[in-house]
């Protein structure tokens, strides 16, 4: 089954852009107008995040939004035949920088945000970064398109470790020139171990795991933020937090971190994963260490 599966996507892939961006089209227009796929979540999302804007402004976000999500999913298709030479067209990244970064030698990770398009910005580093590029995935239920995304991501040279094993197969790579890339911007496992921090004026837990990770190892880390230029074409920004992570307080580049992240959001309101619920989770001091 997984060939038959593999083989139809391959060939998919295959098809011209503007096919593909048609059938984009439709399938979100279906999803806002018709299905309405977690619409009522992304405009109360919207509605925190944004309070001063009016309904019908956060109602254009929210279009927007799905016209972003179903892209992304689109173009994640091509990823299984694109050549390194047309990502690299399509993918603008500070070459020089990343140079700069290996010159440190030292391992860095990369904290970002759920941006689109997060499937161009895995094949781009793991083509342009000298380091060895590792990413933490959630495994699918099916095995068949599980083995189907995991090719598909690997193929440029990414490391992939799933979530559940990160803790006892992360040490494998751990003693190397690596880089990690975590988009630590979705609820933790155990909110009761969480930093709350204010995100847009409403208090949510962030995991502490990524900044735990880049003290221990002392890490350089950096904050990404990537985005579309134009339909298929992205862009992926960085800026330099610091070479030697141990020296912050706990909590401290956390709270940068989520800082960041928002204003990467006001910049530009649709290049986020709304359909979360970034905010489910209500603060309590008493359940919280």
């Amino acid at each position: 089954m997984y060939y038959i599966i593999y083989a139809f996507f391959y060939l998919l892939s295959l098809l011209p852009w503007f096919i593909l961006y048609a059938i984009s089209d439709f399938i979100s227009f279906v999803l806002y107008h018709i299905i309405k796929y977690r619409k009522d979540v992304i405009l109360s999302n919207l509605a925190i995040a944004f309070p001063e804007k009016s309904i019908q402004e956060r109602k254009k976000i929210c279009k927007q939004f799905y016209k972003n999500f179903v892209d992304t999913f689109i173009e994640t298709v091509k990823f299984i035949s694109i050549s390194k030479k047309e990502l690299n067209k399509r993918f603008k990244v500070d070459a020089v920088f990343l140079q700069e970064l290996y010159n440190i030698e030292k391992p860095v990770q990369f904290h970002s945000g759920h941006f689109f398009n997060w499937e161009y910005v895995n094949a781009g580093l793991a083509i342009n970064l000298k380091h060895r590029w590792v990413g933490v995935y959630s495994p699918l239920t099916n095995k068949n398109f599980d083995r189907l995304i995991y090719k598909m991501r690997a193929r440029f040279g990414t490391v992939l470790i799933p979530t559940t094993h990160f803790k006892t197969k992360f040490h494998e790579y751990a003693g190397n020139m690596y880089a990690l890339g975590l988009a630590a911007d979705q609820n933790p496992g155990n909110i009761n171990n969480a930093y709350w921090i204010p995100f847009f004026g409403k208090m949510a837990p962030f995991a502490k795991g990524p900044e735990k990770g880049a003290k221990l190892k002392n890490t350089t880390v950096v904050f990404a933020n990537f985005y579309k230029i134009k339909r298929g074409y992205y862009r992926i920004d960085f800026e330099l937090i610091t070479t030697n992570a141990k020296e912050y307080a706990d909590g401290e580049l956390t709270k940068m971190y989520v800082s960041y992240i928002e204003t990467c959001i006001k910049k530009m309101p649709d290049n986020y994963l709304w359909s979360h619920k970034r905010w489910k989770h209500e603060f309590d001091k008493l359940i919280v260490k």
